[in-house]
């Protein structure tokens, strides 16, 4: 469909890594006006919320250092996507007209509901501000209180490995395995870095309430002390696209098409965490989030000129897990995002690791700033014919 406006309103939704990049690529075109719109003032380096909890490093950076010339940042949450109207509504009460949506709102915390006092008593570290909530709790704890990590993924991972270098007594809850998304080896190397600096590291064992003071672990029921308990065991996303009239998966990630265009409105493309092109969405990683803003935004651009988008190309080549501030390991995979028995560790996987996430901001999202559209990411990777199961796994509004 061609566009025969002067101009083409293009709001993008969510300035996290996603967002932000897709915003500076859409820049690409004169004739596009770029908002981005988003909770807070400054861009939120989720990769490193588990330093900021700690006292290790920073978390935020300014946006006048990312966004390109010509982006009009609005602060603000949007609540509904009036798709009638071709309207973003805003918390504030106001609203945005639009040509084109970039949904792009990331991804949450998931902490269950179904497990007595997890809502209450335990702490996030998926979004700024719960880690800002976590950050002050745990500067409350005296240097030998126990503390407990649910959830034996990379980002419990990490967060255990930060406290326990700095001397905390950690215990990390795995529901089946450690790391399962790692290779054998690189589990392995895990355990052994995690068992040299104290870690209690429970598997496989779950969690069947949370209190104040404590945890109970399900089967024996037994309780354990936990001064502080860390949620890090999946994420959710937020509910907008299903309080939109959007057709999303089981969790409410966008449904779209390859190209990642909502399968309901053209006029609304997905990246990141939050996009599900044909039911099967990829791993939530800083790593795809970058490529999916890139795609995102290329095909908005295709929209306008009417010519045919892409369809979704992302070759993976594995994961980097930090351990602490002096060691991490570096899991190489295969493009279809399966494992190798191949890592780095020691060292020089935390010198992989801090590369890499200094390599998405200055040169991925300031890189996109500098010149639109130079950005490039490995393709190649297989998508995943859609199964039975994937494609019954959505919801109606």
């Amino acid at each position: 469909m061609i566009e025969h406006n002067t101009h083409h309103k293009v709001v993008v939704i969510g300035g996290g890594y996603a967002g932000t990049l897709a915003a500076n690529r859409l820049r690409t075109r004169a004739d596009v006006d770029i908002t981005l719109v988003n909770p807070r003032p400054e861009f939120v380096e989720r990769i490193r919320l588990h330093q900021f909890v700690a006292g290790t490093g920073d978390a935020t950076i300014d946006y006048g250092t990312l966004l390109g010339e010509g982006i009009r940042l609005v602060v603000d949450s949007v609540t509904r996507i009036d798709t009638a109207s071709r309207t973003v509504r805003l918390a504030s009460g106001g609203g945005l007209d639009y040509d084109h949506v970039i949904y792009a709102v990331g991804s949450t915390a998931a902490t269950p509901s179904s497990v007595p006092g997890a809502a209450e008593f335990a702490f996030d570290i998926a979004e700024f501000e719960s880690a800002q909530r976590l950050r002050a709790r745990l500067a409350e704890l005296p240097p030998d209180a126990p503390i407990t990590v649910v959830g034996g993924g990379l980002t419990g991972i990490e967060t255990a490995a930060e406290l326990a270098e700095q001397g905390r007594t950690v215990t990390l809850v795995c529901g089946q395995t450690l790391a399962p998304y790692l290779s054998g080896p690189g589990r392995r190397y895990i355990a052994k870095w995690l068992s040299r600096h104290g870690v209690v590291v429970l598997e496989p064992a779950v969690v069947s309430e949370v209190r104040p003071d404590a945890v109970v672990l399900a089967g024996d029921s037994e309780v354990r002390t936990s001064a502080l308990t860390i949620w890090t065991a999946g994420f959710g996303v937020p509910k907008l696209a299903a309080a939109s009239g959007l057709r999303t998966d089981a969790i409410g990630r966008l449904l779209t098409d390859e190209t990642l265009t909502s399968v309901d409105d053209d006029r609304i493309v997905a990246a990141g965490d939050a996009a599900a092109p044909s039911g099967q969405p990829l791993r939530m990683s800083g790593y795809a989030a970058g490529p999916l803003g890139a795609q995102a935004a290329d095909t908005v651009l295709s929209h306008i000129a009417g010519t045919e988008p892409a369809m979704l190309e992302l070759a993976f080549t594995g994961a980097c897990v930090s351990l602490g501030r002096r060691a991490g390991i570096r899991q190489l995979g295969r493009k279809d995002d399966t494992m190798v028995n191949a890592y780095i560790g020691g060292r020089m996987g935390a010198v992989i690791k801090e590369v890499t996430c200094k390599f998405v901001v200055s040169k991925r999202i300031r890189g996109e700033a500098r010149k639109p559209g130079s950005m490039g990411w490995p393709k190649g990777g297989p998508r995943p014919q859609q199964t039975a199961s994937a494609a019954t796994a959505v919801t109606s509004p």
